[in-house]
């Protein structure tokens, strides 16, 4: 038996920010910024409820993810597949069907083309693929870079975001917004007339991250040194070695204890303030502010299909307050999704990577080249995206609705085998409460009826 450690003393607040910055840029690119404002600008804001609900939901999703890590300092990749042999091979496929489909680098290009007057914007979206590849092949810590990037990304933007609002926004549409909190829409409760369910759908699977990409929370805050994590082997400093390595995934044990469950209690507080302050409180601020942007400038006004909605929407902005205006809505929108991009790119590459080195016999400590795996997979991604682009498959909403139908599936799957892991893993203390599992039960139950919903509409 390996010898036991002590459980980490707490660290500041301030200390612990990072991972939760990561898990809400991912979600930036997709619900956030397209699909949400998409269907209010359609249907309205009596849809709002939906992004409250969902955004809610991933939030203790992704807190039992981190409670695994945590306490074990290993991913739940690792504890699943001792549990489930499939569950390598089950993540490297749903993740590369989920998330290959280039479509939030598509509306990047799309936005940014038209700001520039490019209108082959698939070429564009190419260029920016690669050298997305290329930052993550050729930087030395790409766990920092991405935290630094995306840190500076949301602060930078938000507030802007936040600025316009309050400068275009009427008191009537804040009206609206309060009343869709609650389903009231206009001529509808809860959901409209005509509404695309699966489009629905895609905008709730993306109300934060979505799909597998929840599950990268337990990589990154092993990065970080939350709790246990603080004794295990980073990925990030793994994935700068050329040579291979000997890899030891597992966690360490710790003595249960009256100081070891005091500390837990500690961090646990912790992270779930820390997430509920940035994930959940900043994505949903995030996701009002772009819904009620669209209110007011595309509602009623269009009738432009997938991304161009937002294309209208900065025409709408120009020609109130000036074409400059207009344009730099439109180029942080872009930059905000290439760096969701981006970081799709690297979180799905470390899920595929880690399940595969698994496969290969990591989590019993044989030597492998880790960097090998990784980059593998993120040169497979950029090649699959160049390929969809020079087919012309390029169209951002379909690629991004057919992407978040798989994730919504892939969710369903997860959020079945972390309870399950949590459920056999911990006890007492440790334990997930009895109202969190209620919680979990009511997500397992939604995702699975909009799941076979859509399934049977497509079929019949």
């Amino acid at each position: 038996m390996s010898e036991k450690r002590p459980f980490p003393n707490i660290i500041s607040f301030w200390k612990l920010l990072g991972p939760s910055f990561l898990v809400l840029a991912m979600g930036l690119g997709s619900g956030e910024v397209i699909l949400w404002p998409y269907l209010v600008s359609q249907y309205g804001l009596g849809i709002a409820w939906g992004a409250l609900l969902g955004i809610s939901m991933q939030f203790f999703v992704n807190m039992e993810i981190e409670r695994y890590a945590l306490i074990k300092g290993e991913s739940v990749f690792v504890g699943l597949f001792k549990k489930v042999k499939w569950s390598g091979g089950w993540f490297i496929f749903s993740t590369f069907v989920g998330f290959g489909l280039p479509g939030i680098v598509a509306a990047s290009a799309k936005m940014v083309g038209h700001v520039f007057g490019v209108d082959q914007y698939k070429y564009l979206a190419i260029c920016f693929l690669i050298f997305m590849g290329l930052v993550l092949t050729l930087n030395q810590s790409v766990y920092r870079t991405m935290e630094t990037i995306t840190k500076l990304m949301i602060v930078i933007c938000v507030p802007l975001i936040l600025l316009l609002v309050v400068i275009v926004v009427d008191g009537e549409t804040w009206k609206a917004l309060f009343g869709g909190l609650v389903g009231k829409g206009e001529g509808f409760r809860f959901l409209p007339h005509g509404i695309s369910v699966a489009t629905f759908l895609a905008a709730f699977a993306y109300s934060g991250a979505g799909g597998n990409l929840n599950l990268t929370q337990s990589i990154y805050i092993k990065e970080k040194g939350y709790g246990m994590g603080k004794y295990s082997q980073k990925l990030s400093g793994l994935l700068r070695k050329n040579e291979e390595v000997s890899i030891q995934m597992t966690g360490v044990d710790f003595e249960d204890n009256v100081e070891s469950r005091l500390n837990f209690r500690k961090w646990w507080n912790m992270i779930n303030m820390e997430h509920l302050i940035v994930f959940w409180g900043m994505g949903l601020l995030s996701m009002f502010l772009l819904m009620l942007l669209s209110y007011s400038t595309t509602f009623g006004k269009t009738s432009s299909e997938g991304i161009s909605f937002v294309i209208d929407q900065a025409n709408s902005i120009s020609l109130l307050y000036g074409g400059l205006v207009g344009a730099a809505v439109l180029f942080v929108l872009g930059l905000l999704l290439f760096q969701t991009q981006m970081g799709i790119l690297d979180s799905t590459s470390r899920i595929m990577g880690e399940n595969l080195a698994l496969i290969r016999g990591a989590g019993d400590g044989r030597k492998m080249n880790l960097s090998r795996i990784y980059f593998m997979f993120v040169w497979l991604q950029v090649v699959f995206g160049v390929v969809l682009f020079l087919m012309d498959y390029k169209e951002p909403r379909f690629l991004i609705v057919l992407g978040a139908v798989i994730n919504a599936f892939a969710m369903l799957v997860h959020v079945i085998l972390v309870r399950y892991l949590n459920q056999i893993t911990f006890k007492g203390v440790f334990a997930t409460s009895l109202w969190r599992k209620i919680i979990l039960l009511v997500v397992i139950a939604f995702f699975a009826f909009f799941s076979v919903y859509n399934i049977y509409t497509s079929v019949f």
